[in-house]
């Protein structure tokens, strides 16, 4: 009878830790994928993780109210040695997690209740909620499904507005042009289609420069004084003035 009790717990918990080795995978993947990958994550991918993850959850509960699985409950998790030291072949089975059984790491991870500051918030809670009068807490039902009821209603609406945004952006004609981008780098790296302007094709090096005329060379250093070659009329004193009396 022992034996047979021993065998059937060795096989219901293999196949918990088979489940729970699934769950473990599902749930690192999408980590990693919320890592990697939270740039171009769509909400729908997401979803089918959560809903993974559900799936695995609820196959996991139903595998421990199997009954074929003997009732963990009954049993004591009791452990043998704690050391300070560390142990290689607990930190390879839990792949790091836990490279050391000691006293300071068994209280978290035999834990089988809530901590006891949870256990006091939960007993508060609890005892509120028995306080509360049937229409007490139909009005507090009442006010929370109306918040609900706002919050989905502005979601929703967001939603609209951010589709039809996306919509207008996808129908509207585009800004820049590829052919007038490519004609531009174009124009500026090997001058490709720009014309030359008329002076610079008016004076090329074959267009002989005007040399400067010798006259005004020679004039040029006597400037600002009279030149010798203008002709006076100047007449004498003895000439009679047409309004001398």
């Amino acid at each position: 009878m022992q034996q047979r009790e021993e065998k059937q717990l060795e096989a219901g918990l293999d196949a918990l830790i088979v489940r729970v080795k699934d769950l473990r995978d599902s749930i690192h993947a999408f980590l990693m994928k919320l890592e990697h990958e939270h740039q171009t994550l769509q909400w729908t991918s997401v979803l089918d993780s959560f809903a993974l993850l559900s799936g695995q959850l609820s196959t996991l509960q139903k595998l421990v109210m199997k009954e074929k699985m003997p009732s963990l409950q009954n049993l004591i998790f009791l452990p043998l040695v704690l050391s300070p030291d560390s142990d290689p072949q607990l930190e390879t089975t839990t792949e790091g997690r836990v490279p050391v059984f000691s006293h300071e790491v068994v209280p978290d991870y035999l834990r089988t209740k809530f901590e006891p500051e949870v256990e006091n918030r939960e007993k508060t809670l609890t005892t509120q909620s028995e306080r509360l009068t049937p229409e007490a807490a139909q009005k507090q039902i009442q006010q929370l499904n109306n918040l609900c009821d706002k919050l989905l209603n502005k979601l929703n609406a967001a939603s609209e507005d951010w589709d039809s945004e996306v919509s207008a952006s996808q129908g509207s004609t585009p800004a820049s042009s590829l052919a007038d981008t490519s004609a531009l780098i174009a124009a500026v790296s090997f001058g490709k289609g720009l014309k030359p302007s008329r002076t610079s094709s008016q004076s090329g090096p074959d267009t002989p420069q005007s040399q400067p005329s010798p006259q005004a060379s020679q004039a040029g250093p006597a400037l600002g004084k009279a030149p010798s070659t203008i002709k006076t009329n100047i007449r004498s004193g003895s000439s009679s003035h047409p309004y001398q009396r």
